[in-house]
């Protein structure tokens, strides 16, 4: 027993030390971000699902709330379905990577 309680406590490190390497790489993210510029990337656009909303400007935001906030909507913390939609085809790196590109880019006026 104490054997495979061992086993168990050192896959949780080894996958805990694997999340804690995914490093944002901003140069990788054009590709991943075609679905975000559509309503991200229009200053003042609103949207009208569910309901019509200001869609918020993420440029120069911080890349550990963008993460955090794309990891609430994959878990459903965050209610928007259209939002969920999008991060749940996310991997972690994926985010890492958006996140670390609209941290680096200018705040819209």
């Amino acid at each position: 027993m104490k054997k495979i309680y061992a086993l168990l406590v050192l896959a949780g490190l080894v996958n805990a030390a694997a999340a804690a390497d995914i490093v944002g790489n901003a140069k990788a993210a054009p590709a991943k971000i075609e679905m975000c510029i559509g309503c991200h990337g229009i200053p003042g656009y609103k949207a009208t699902f569910p309901e019509v909303f200001q869609v918020p400007m993420i440029g120069g935001q911080s890349a550990k709330y963008i993460e955090n906030a794309l990891k609430e909507y994959q878990k459903g913390d965050r209610k928007h379905p259209t939002m969920k939609g999008i991060a749940t085809s996310l991997s972690d790196q994926d985010i890492a990577d958006v996140a670390a590109y609209y941290s680096q880019q200018q705040p819209a006026k």
